[in-house]
């Protein structure tokens, strides 16, 4: 599960946001510091750290223009958002063919697969339904958004969007790498 702890700051803003954006976004950069602070004193390299670097970028202008404008418009969109800024995080890294779910997967494998093909394919598999699956939410977000439908709505595309990439997270790579092992036996 530690592909979770790139999303804390996410999760950061999304309490503390809902009720005072600018304040949930200078939550969620100190979050996302800190998190990348302590990631780089145990050594995790930069380029592990695709995610966490995304993270930071965007509640960092987020936090100036929540504090520049409290009564911006994009206020009403922040979960749209925050959301839509993932999924362009995501499809870059898919696009620079560095799927920012190896970096993590990197943490937890032996170095010795790291360049195996199965490996290199799950990533790429995992990167591409979490693209997805934030693309879709940030539009549903944006359309409960735009027709006011209120917290309920939000919180309900909100947990959809991420419970079914991270159940997909957790069961997928046991699954492929089986399959490969029993395609080459």
């Amino acid at each position: 599960m530690n592909y979770l702890r790139g999303f804390i700051p996410w999760i950061v803003f999304a309490a503390v946001g809902s009720a005072h954006w600018q304040w949930g976004a200078l939550a969620a950069l100190v979050t996302a510091a800190y998190l990348f602070a302590m990631d780089r004193r145990r050594g995790v390299p930069t380029d592990s750290l695709i995610l966490e670097q995304s993270t930071i970028a965007f509640f960092a202008v987020l936090s100036v223009i929540a504090f520049a404008a409290t009564d911006s418009g994009l206020r009403e969109y922040g979960g749209a958002l925050a959301t839509g800024w993932l999924a362009l995080t995501a499809w870059a890294t898919l696009a620079v063919r560095k799927p920012f779910t190896t970096g993590i997967a990197k943490r937890q494998a032996p170095r010795e697969v790291w360049t195996n093909p199965v490996f290199l394919r799950i990533n790429v598999v995992l990167t591409s339904v979490w693209a997805l699956a934030f693309t879709l939410t940030a539009l549903a977000l944006a359309a409960i958004d735009a027709e006011s439908l209120g917290s309920t709505a939000s919180i309900a595309a909100q947990v959809a969007g991420f419970a079914i990439p991270a159940v997909i997270t957790a069961q997928y790579p046991e699954r492929a790498r089986r399959a490969a092992v029993h395609k080459g036996a």
